[in-house]
């Protein structure tokens, strides 16, 4: 039966759709949904079907503001997003083997807590990613006093994975095509940048009487919002050339196993993030977590996780989402949870014919932790208001995590 999305959330103060079922959604998620909608700076909220319980606002949330920005609408990991890029090449191209192509971009892309010894060969070496790199951090020394001393670390961050949902995927459209696709943000960076602003705003006397001490926000023309989106903006452009100098290494790294391989252009799109935006003539600010801009024509990467594959989408810009979509399958258990729920057996099982880790320090990334992906496209991309057009489905043929 066709989806009847969007539905409205009751008892909600500011109007609020859903692109999911609330009968669905875990209650805790629903109060959050329900605190962030009673702050009276809150235009509008948007849910999308990968909705689930967050520090603060919810993820897969779209918090639409006047005058005003929470911090923690965001979240911690500020411009976490997606790049993709396809190849030239099939399936029929690949060795037998992944376990070597795996091992090389391993090597090449520091991933967990590891860094890079300094700048990235990959900055060095591309004159456009030098010149990207040195124009932002020429504002470095602009931002929020309390990181000047992260600046040596975020350096040898630039070009680095982490751990939790980020990865790194070598996949397969239905045709065969080859494809590269990786999930990565602002490290520790932008974690520090956060943390620093949400801290602050919490200690905000119009924050004295929130329901929710980590919905605090700054408000128009006071230095504290002026502060923050200066240091927020600057960590989204951290995160994108981050994606970026991962990108070329990984493209290097699959070349010494495809000599002939060439790719086309990149897509990329952040997926936690602020963006000052009009609709029906009024000027928001508009907090995506978990959620990517999905304007008309504009191309959009929506990740399951490891083994799941992922979609290549379009936007259709719709307005009642204020032109938003997924950012992922979501999850639908906590780390803790699935971890206790299943086994490295388990993750063997659900992962089997690609080319991943299959030990305990990746069990709680195990497909059965997330929603069903399918389903959370199906949402979005049917029903008498979609978000997005599917334009191709990814098969995950090697996938590398922290």
């Amino acid at each position: 039966m066709t989806n009847q999305f969007p539905i409205a959330l009751t008892d909600a103060v500011a109007p609020t759709l859903m692109w999911a079922n609330p009968d669905e959604v875990e209650p805790a998620a629903l109060e959050q949904l329900r605190n962030i909608a009673a702050l009276p700076w809150v235009e509008g909220l948007r849910v999308m079907p990968d909705v689930h319980l967050g520090k603060g606002a919810t993820v897969g949330s779209v918090v639409a503001m006047r005058d005003a920005v929470a911090p923690s609408a965001v979240g911690v990991d500020i411009g976490c997003g997606m790049a993709a890029v396809r190849s030239n090449l099939t399936v029929a191209d690949l060795p037998d083997d992944l376990g070597p192509m795996r091992a090389s971009i391993e090597a090449a892309v520091p991933v967990g807590f590891n860094s890079h010894n300094g700048v990235s060969r990959a900055v060095t070496d591309d004159t456009r990613l030098n010149y990207a790199f040195d124009t932002m951090y020429a504002g470095f020394k602009t931002l929020h006093a309390d990181v000047s001393d992260r600046e040596t670390r975020a350096l040898s961050q630039c070009g680095t994975l982490g751990g939790g949902n980020h990865f790194i995927e070598v996949c397969a459209d239905d045709a065969g095509q080859l494809w590269i696709m990786l999930h990565s943000g602002s490290r520790n960076i932008g974690k520090e940048i956060a943390e620093r602003h949400i801290n602050k705003a919490k200690g905000l006397l119009h924050n004295a009487d929130l329901p929710d001490k980590d919905l605090a926000v700054f408000l128009a023309g006071t230095p504290g919002m002026t502060e923050y989106l200066h240091d927020l903006y600057w960590a989204q452009d951290y995160a994108l050339l981050n994606r970026r100098v991962m990108l070329s290494l990984v493209m290097g790294a699959v070349e010494k196993h495809l000599p002939t391989i060439w790719f086309d252009e990149t897509i990329t799109c952040h997926h936690n993030y602020v963006a000052e935006e009009t609709y029906d003539g009024v000027d928001l600010i508009v907090t995506r977590k978990g959620a990517i801009r999905a304007g008309a024509g504009q191309w959009g990467l929506i990740p399951g996780s490891m083994g799941t594959g992922s979609y290549v989408v379009k936007g259709l810009g719709n307005p009642l989402s204020y032109q938003s979509a997924s950012h992922g399958a979501g999850r639908r258990m906590s780390r803790n949870a699935a971890k206790r729920a299943f086994t490295t057996k388990d993750l063997e099982a659900q992962t089997f014919g690609v080319e991943c880790r299959k030990d305990a320090g990746v069990v709680d990334e195990i497909p059965a932790a997330y929603k069903d992906l399918r389903a959370v496209i199906e949402a979005q991309s049917t029903g008498p208001e979609p978000l997005v057009e599917v334009h191709a489905r990814l098969t995950t043929l090697l996938c590398v995590k922290g």
